[in-house]
């Protein structure tokens, strides 16, 4: 009895906080996160007769996509897919579940959020983490060398889901990757350019392209005097340097990982440099980063990849900044992330994007849009042989992208459409469903698209307003003198222009010009 007052104390205090939220017009979706809370609450009181009530929710971590939110969706994607096409990509998919040992020991301190299925019958299953380990076991088994494709597909993460910041347990990723043995820092400045010119295409305000390498931050690890054993546990937590302090993460690394505090204070003097080819230079020439072989071929090819963006005219939006680690075991080489820098865009949050670690820079960031790097060794993780192919890719965003382009969309007059009908065939009398049934097949046929309302005495005046209001640009108007002279009258909505056109089969190609 105790436990249902304490229940419906807490949907009293709930109720309280969703009443507050809608009083100062807060987001649907923060609105939304707390009414689940309130119905999980009302759930567990159940009904007058004790049952557990069913509650009609969305799993945690998950969401709907109404008709215009998935206008802008598709809008994001065509945009992105004709990048990747333009670059000469093709495309592939895997499964969305793979073999636990699959997708065990890749991600480093993030396999903890790998959802581990239930098991069938003699195979353990996790649904997939990312796009890029499944697409390494792809080429492993069946013995590709070399291809440049994209994958867009959903991923899922047991993360702590925090929707009102475009944190959830089942996303969109959308890779790009080149795998081959190439020359140096080709294929990696081209997919630099590829988040250059998607970023751009978006229209989603200033960037920056931050750029680093695994085998410098190994070096400056090595000689800042980290013990080997611990440079993929201080590289996770310099990771975390976009979300948190120097001073959090110089006491992580000394009271939790272990590390000195001399060669905590070395790393901090290393990860606050930035720059482009000239920062690679002076490295080159310094004291204790020169000691190490693989820093020198780290900072050479940052010198040959910033000499490559040059000629795709990319640098000025592309950073060489040492505090950039990216926490993934995978990554042997360079490593980038992309970072919107704009601050119109007042509220979307700061916080990290699935997929692509967040980043607040200074006090103008709202986050990561994109992230990627090289991996040479992950295909030979499952080959029998060992055998490695080299591998270089990048991973947009999406779900940060989604939600500015929502968040866009919504402070903008512009109305999004949410369907591409051209034509919206009409009656101004009774009796003439036949008629518009006709004329809509042959509209169909021509491969114009149209749409006629499913009922046989239709008002005119709802057929009109069903135009304007899903921005159906025009109206084919039959009525009985329309269908004795033989013409019909067409429409423009936005202008109320009227022009009548013979009815015949070769009217809809001309219906497409106006």
């Amino acid at each position: 009895m105790e436990d249902k007052v304490q229940i419906q104390d807490a949907i009293k205090v709930q109720g309280e906080v969703v009443r507050k939220l809608k009083s100062e017009k807060a987001s649907k979706e923060q609105i939304d996160e707390e009414v689940a809370k309130l119905l999980e609450l009302k759930a567990r009181l159940g009904g007058d007769d004790g049952k557990h009530q069913f509650v009609l929710k969305t799993a945690k971590g998950t969401r709907d996509y109404n008709p215009k939110q998935m206008a802008i969706r598709e809008k994001v994607f065509n945009t992105i897919i004709s990048c990747f096409k333009r670059h000469g990509a093709e495309t592939i998919d895997t499964p969305v579940f793979e073999l636990k040992e699959t997708l065990t020991g890749k991600y480093g301190e993030d396999s903890k959020l790998i959802y581990d299925l239930k098991d069938q019958g003699g195979e353990l299953l996790s649904l997939r983490y990312d796009l890029t380990v499944p697409f390494a076991r792809y080429l492993a088994m069946n013995k590709i060398t070399n291809i440049k494709r994209y994958h867009i597909a959903k991923v899922y993460r047991r993360d702590n889901p925090a929707m009102t910041r475009g944190r959830y347990r089942e996303f969109y990723q959308c890779d790009f990757d080149i795998a081959g043995q190439y020359d140096a820092m080709i294929p990696d400045a081209e997919c630099l350019k590829i988040v250059y010119e998607i970023l751009h295409e978006l229209d989603l305000g200033d960037f920056r392209i931050k750029v680093n390498d695994r085998r410098i931050l190994d070096g400056m690890f090595a000689v800042c005097g980290v013990p080997d054993d611990k440079f993929r546990t201080i590289c996770s937590t310099v990771d975390k340097l976009d979300k948190m302090s120097w001073e959090d993460v110089k006491k992580e690394m000394v009271n939790e990982k272990g590390l000195s505090e001399q060669a905590a204070d070395q790393i901090g003097e290393y990860v606050s440099m930035q720059g482009g080819m000239d920062l690679a230079e002076h490295l080159l020439q310094d004291q204790k980063m020169s000691q190490s072989k693989q820093a020198c071929a780290g900072l050479s090819d940052i010198k040959l990849l910033f000499s490559y963006l040059q000629l795709f005219q990319v640098t000025d939006k592309v950073v060489f900044d040492l505090s950039l680690a990216r926490g993934l075991d995978y990554y042997t080489g360079v490593i980038y992330e992309a970072v919107l820098t704009q601050a119109g865009v007042a509220s979307v949050t700061t916080e990290a994007q699935n997929g692509a670690p967040g980043s607040t820079e200074e006090s103008v960031s709202v986050g990561s849009v994109a992230g990627g790097g090289r991996y040479d060794g992950l295909v030979g993780m499952f080959d029998p042989k060992g055998r490695k192919v080299p591998c270089v890719g990048v991973s947009i965003g999406i779900e940060r992208i989604f939600s500015i382009m929502e968040q866009k969309a919504e402070v903008s007059a512009e109305k999004v459409r949410t369907t591409e009908v051209q034509v919206m065939v009409a009656s101004a009398q009774k009796n003439l469903l036949e008629e518009r049934l006709k004329l809509t097949a042959e509209l169909w046929n021509a491969g114009i698209k149209a749409e006629v309302m499913y009922k046989k005495n239709p008002k005119l005046l709802s057929q009109l307003q069903h135009c304007e209001e899903s921005g159906i640009p025009l109206v084919a108007i039959l009525g009985e003198q329309e269908l004795k002279d033989g013409v019909v009258k067409l429409r423009v909505v936005a202008t109320r222009e009227e022009v009548s056109h013979t009815v015949d089969i070769h009217t809809a190609p001309h219906l497409r010009t106006i």
